[in-house]
C-alpha cells in the first residue's frame, strides 16, 4: 500500500518567554540495575531463524508441542496403576477374542468377524480381506487400533488437547502399517499382480515418478491442465469492475430480463481460489444465483507473496469487503446488499457486519455464512495443530518466508484425513497401478494459495486461541466490535461431515446473535462438498430450521432432532430465502461497472488474480 504523504504545519507562534525555573539538586547517584529488554531483536531473530531451519524437517510440527503431549499422557500413564491393568486386561481379552476368531474360521468360511471397522473406514471391505490369512491380519489391526485408542484416551489427569495429540500421533503411526499399505498383505493388491503379471507394479511406479516430478517442478497434478480456470471452470460471464492490491471484484452478466433489486456480495476465503463457487456450468453456485434472477458481485482474491507479509486482516476488511461495498454503492446507488461469506470469508464478513451495525451503516440486507465459524471454542480436529508451541513455531516459519505455504496447508488437511487423502491414494495408483480421475473439485483444490505471515499469526492467536471475536475483543478502528450488535436476518450453513468449520461450532452463531433472525442449514457432505451441493446431485439432504429474534434458542443437538429434513440441495431453499428478503418489484438489470464513478468494466470474468500461482 503506498504511503501518504505527510503534510508539514507551520510551527506555532513561540510563547511569551517565561522565567527560567530554579534548577533542583540532582538526585543521588543510583547504582540499581537499570530496566532492560527482555529480549533484544536479534537474540529473537536468531530463535526465529533455528525454529524455520527446524520446521523444514519436521514438516511444520513443533517437536516442542508433541513433547508435551507425550510427556503429560506418558507421565500420567505411569501414575494410574489402575489404567494400566485396565489395558491389560483389556489386552487380555482382545487376544482372546482374536483367537476365538481364528478356531471359528478354521471351521467355517463363514465365521462372522470378530470385530469390525470404523463407520466410514473402507480399508478392508473388499471380500478378499475375509479369506485368510487377510482377514488376520485385518483383524489384528483393528484389534491393535481399538486397543490404542483406549490407552491415549481416559488417562486421569492428561490435558484434554494433549490426549487429542497423543492419539492423532497414535492414529498416524498405526496407519503407516496397516495391512491394507503392505503389497504382501493387501489381498486386492496380490490378485491385481497376478492377473497382470506384476504389471500393476511398473504402472504403479510410473505413476509415482510422475507425481514425484510434477511436485518437484511445482506443476499442477495429473489432469488438473483439463480444468483451466475462464476455459473449464469459472466460466460465468462477468467483468472485473475494481482491481486494488488485494482483491479484484467481479460482476457478472444477469441471466435474466429483470433482476432482484439487491445485488449480492460474495466473500470467499483467501485461503481458496474464489471458483469454487463457480466451478463448471452445471454446479455452479454463483450461475445459479444468477438465473435465479440477482446481481452477484464477487471477490477473487490477489495470491500473497513474501512481499505482502505486512498485511493484516484488518487489511483485507478494508481493501476487500468494504471496498467492494463502497464500489456496489457506486454502482448500484441506495441498494441494500445481500452478503455472503464462506468459510474465513464468511468469518471476515462477520467482522465488517459487527463493525457497520456499531457504526449505523445499514447497507446490508442480510448476511449468509457459509460453513463460517464466529465462535472458536470449539474448532474441532484443526486445533490438533494449534496450541501456543505450535503457533509460534508456525509463526517462525511464515517470517522467514513473509507467507504460509499451500504445501503446508495442504499436508495438514491430508494429515487429518490421511486414510482417504494419503494412503488410499498410495494404494490405488501406486500399488494397483491405476490412476483416479481428475475432476472439476479436485483440481480446484489443487489450485492453492499462500496466507501472507501477519494475518495468518493474527487470525490463529486471536481467534483459535484468544476466541475473540466470540468475547468482543476483536478491534476496529480502534473499537471492539460485537456481533450481538447484529440485527439483519442471517442464513448460515454447516456440513455434517466438515473437519474445519463442525458443524456444531458453526451453530454457535445462535448464541451470539440473539437479537436476531437465524436461519440454520445442515447439510449432508462435508467442508466443500456439502456447499458445492446443486440441484439435482444424487443423495443429498440437508435439514432447515428458523429461529426468530424474539424465539427459543435451542441447543445443536436438540436443533437437529426438531429440524425439518428434506431431500436434495439446499441452494433452491437458500435462493428463496432471499427472494423473501428482496424488493417484491424486479428492476432492469444494472450496468457494468460505474466508469464515471471510477470502476469502469476491466478484463472479463475470472479475471487476473485468479490466475496467479
Amino acid at each position: 500500500m503506498d504511503a501518504k504523504p505527510q503534510t508539514l504545519l507551520p510551527f506555532p507562534p513561540a510563547a511569551p518567554a517565561a522565567p527560567l525555573p530554579v534548577p533542583a539538586a540532582p538526585p543521588a547517584p543510583s547504582f540499581a540495575p537499570q530496566a532492560e529488554s527482555l529480549g533484544g531483536e536479534a537474540y529473537r531473530a536468531v530463535d526465529r531463524m533455528w525454529e524455520a531451519l527446524l520446521g523444514q524437517a519436521t514438516g511444520g510440527l513443533s517437536p516442542a508441542a508433541l513433547a508435551l503431549a507425550s510427556f503429560d499422557w506418558a507421565v500420567h500413564l505411569a501414575g494410574a496403576p489402575g489404567k494400566r491393568m485396565e489395558l491389560a486386561a483389556k489386552a487380555q481379552r482382545k487376544s482372546l477374542r482374536l483367537f476365538a476368531h481364528l478356531v471359528a474360521a478354521s471351521v467355517s468360511k463363514d465365521a462372522p468377524p470378530c470385530i469390525e471397522p470404523l463407520p466410514g473406514d473402507l480399508r478392508f471391505a473388499s471380500p478378499g480381506w475375509r479369506r485368510q490369512p487377510h482377514a488376520l491380519f485385518a483383524q489384528s489391526f483393528l484389534l491393535a487400533q481399538q486397543w490404542w485408542h483406549n490407552a491415549t484416551h481416559e488417562v486421569p489427569g492428561v490435558a484434554r488437547h494433549h490426549e487429542d495429540v497423543v492419539s492423532f500421533m497414535a492414529r498416524q503411526m498405526l496407519d503407516v502399517f496397516s495391512p491394507s499399505n503392505n503389497p504382501f498383505a493387501n489381498p486386492d493388491v496380490i490378485d491385481k499382480a497376478v492377473s497382470t503379471f506384476g504389471a500393476n507394479f511398473a504402472e504403479g511406479f510410473a505413476n509415482w515418478l510422475e507425481d514425484a516430478s510434477r511436485l518437484a517442478t511445482g506443476r499442477p497434478p495429473v489432469g488438473a491442465e483439463n480444468f483451466i480456470p475462464g476455459r473449464d471452470v469459472a466460466v460465468t460471464p462477468g467483468r472485473v469492475v475494481l482491481r486494488n492490491h488485494l482483491m479484484e471484484l467481479i460482476q457478472y452478466a444477469p441471466a435474466t430480463e429483470v433482476v432482484k433489486a439487491e445485488p449480492i456480495l460474495v466473500t470467499p476465503a483467501w485461503i481458496m481460489k474464489y471458483y469454487i463457487l463457480d466451478l463448471s456450468p452445471h454446479n455452479s453456485l454463483i450461475r445459479y444465483l444468477t438465473q435465479r434472477g440477482h446481481t452477484v458481485f464477487c471477490i477473487s482474491w490477489r495470491n500473497p507473496d513474501a512481499g505482502d507479509r505486512d498485511l493484516g486482516l484488518d487489511d483485507y476488511r478494508r481493501m476487500g469487503v468494504m471496498a467492494a461495498l463502497d464500489a456496489i454503492a457506486a454502482i448500484l446507488p441506495g441498494r441494500r446488499v445481500h452478503a455472503a461469506g464462506y468459510c474465513l470469508g464468511g468469518t471476515l464478513l462477520s467482522i465488517a457486519a459487527a463493525a457497520m451495525a456499531r457504526s449505523g451503516d445499514d447497507r446490508l440486507a442480510s448476511l449468509t455464512l457459509l460453513a463460517a465459524q464466529t465462535d472458536f471454542s470449539e474448532p474441532g480436529e484443526l486445533a490438533l495443530f494449534i496450541d501456543d508451541s505450535q503457533t509460534r513455531f508456525l509463526e517462525s516459519m511464515m517470517w522467514n518466508r513473509g507467507f504460509l505455504s499451500s504445501d503446508q496447508m495442504a499436508g495438514a488437511f491430508q494429515l487429518l484425513r490421511s486414510n482417504d487423502l494419503i494412503w488410499s491414494r498410495h494404494v490405488h495408483e501406486y500399488l494397483m497401478g491405476e490412476r483416479s480421475p481428475m475432476f472439476d473439485l479436485m483440481a480446484w483444490n489443487a489450485d492453492s494459495t499462500r496466507m501472507p505471515y501477519r494475518m495468518h499469526a493474527e487470525y490463529l492467536r486471536r481467534f483459535y486461541l484468544g476466541n475473540e471475536l466470540a468475547a468482543g475483543r476483536v478491534m476496529v478502528d480502534g473499537r471492539a466490535v460485537a456481533l450481538q450488535n447484529l440485527r439483519v436476518p442471517l442464513f448460515v450453513v454447516g456440513t455434517e461431515r466438515d473437519h474445519i468449520a463442525p458443524w456444531r461450532s458453526v451453530y454457535k452463531i445462535h448464541y451470539l446473535c440473539g437479537d436476531a433472525d437465524v436461519t440454520f442449514v445442515l447439510t449432508s457432505g462435508g467442508h466443500n462438498a456439502g456447499i458445492v451441493s446443486e440441484p439435482g446431485r444424487p443423495r443429498r439432504r440437508y435439514q432447515i430450521a428458523a429461529k426468530a429474534a424474539d424465539g427459543p434458542c435451542l441447543a445443536a443437538d436438540e436443533w437437529r432432532e426438531a429440524a425439518r429434513r428434506e431431500t436434495g440441495s439446499w441452494w433452491p431453499a437458500f435462493a428463496d430465502w432471499l427472494d423473501a428478503r428482496s424488493s417484491p418489484a424486479p428492476v432492469a438489470p444494472p450496468p457494468m461497472g460505474a466508469p464515471l464513478a471510477g470502476y469502469p468494466p476491466l478484463e472479463a470474468a475470472p479475471g487476473g488474480y485468479v490466475m496467479m500461482r
